[in-house]
């Protein structure tokens, strides 16, 4: 099993991308590797215990969060952006580093009570992942934590979030 170091590996940096002054940390080499995509997943899935949901972001963090959910043996309920969900949704607006956005999760997706993981790929300034906190939280469900692929600690992310001590990260960029 690669171990969280070695993961680095798998991820290169893509300047200017998706707006000049970017460097955005692109996964698709660990996803292509059959080993690194494994050893991820596994390694997510243990970082929180007592889960009945994995909540996953779009885009990348569904290819994250649907496996982390059957490792884990649970639910997965997508949060996505605007427009892509059919049925009755909430939605949330936020800010995120270059610019602003909007997710939706079925309003049915969680249920009050249950214990809800969110998994993405990328903590970055923690828009993104705390409004998926406020939708799960609108729901009634119980935030257990996050667990990110990357976190981009110079950002200082993981403080925006709600219940910041249990996010979790398996590989830092100071």
């Amino acid at each position: 099993m690669a171990s969280s170091g070695d993961l680095r590996k798998y991820i290169r940096d893509i300047p200017d991308f998706p707006t000049p002054g970017i460097v955005f940390k692109d996964i698709m080499p660990l996803l292509r590797d059959s080993g690194a995509f494994q050893s991820t997943v596994e390694q997510l899935s243990r970082l929180h215990a007592d889960v009945d949901l994995v909540c996953g972001i779009d885009a990348r963090g569904f290819i994250l969060a649907g496996a982390v959910a059957l490792e884990m043996g649970v639910g997965f309920v997508p949060i996505r952006k605007k427009g892509k969900l059919p049925g009755e949704t909430d939605s949330i607006s936020y800010l995120l580093e270059y610019g602003e956005a909007e997710l939706e999760m079925q309003a049915d997706g969680i249920q009050p009570g249950q214990q809800c993981l969110i998994v993405d790929d990328v903590i970055a300034t923690g828009g993104t992942a705390a409004a998926a906190a406020d939708l799960i939280f609108r729901r009634g469900g119980l935030l257990v934590g996050y667990a990110f692929l990357l976190e981009l600690a110079f950002l200082q992310g993981v403080k925006k979030l709600p219940q910041p001590e249990t996010a979790r990260s398996l590989v830092v960029y100071d």
